[in-house]
């Protein structure tokens, strides 16, 4: 009996990795574990699941709305919290959104906000979906450099 990779067997399905995954852990694909615990799929068992995906017919895929759930996405970074203020000003709106003990701002059109009926107290998800990540230092709340009237060390100037 062959046993294949995850990544072997999910190229033999035609799937993502992740699907397959997915699968083994919903008790849909069978595995054999190897020692160090990683997953194996044998020969017979894809024969299985390709004789499976064979019968079943495709699903047709439809657009998606805009209205739609965010299940669609393929953004990873998604924060959940509750909208804290809303603020409309002529063609924009800024949201403040709490997720956990931080808060996040967003500014969206305002013709987004009314579409998504957004109000203070709604839960909302925020999906950060950048090239770019700023990170800074946080100071420690005993340090008082930088404060004023705090001592600093002198400057050397040079001559």
């Amino acid at each position: 009996m062959s046993l294949l990779t995850m990544r072997r067997a999910a190229e033999r399905l035609g799937v993502a990795y992740s699907t397959l995954k997915r699968w083994v852990h919903e008790g849909r694909v069978r595995t054999t574990r190897t020692e160090g615990g990683h997953h194996r799929v044998s020969e017979a068992e894809i024969e299985r699941l390709t004789a499976r995906q064979s019968s079943e017919p495709r699903q047709r895929l439809r657009p998606v709305e805009p209205d739609e759930s965010l299940a669609a996405l393929s953004a990873r970074n998604r924060l959940r919290g509750y909208v804290e203020e809303v603020r409309v000003d002529g063609l924009l709106a800024q949201v403040r959104l709490r997720v956990g003990d931080q808060h996040l701002t967003a500014v969206i059109t305002a013709d987004a906000l009314a579409s998504l009926k957004l109000k203070r107290g709604d839960d909302a998800i925020a999906i950060v979906k950048s090239t770019e990540v700023m990170i800074g230092k946080a100071v420690a709340a005993d340090d008082s450099a930088g404060r004023p009237g705090s001592r600093r060390r002198p400057v050397k100037r040079l001559r």
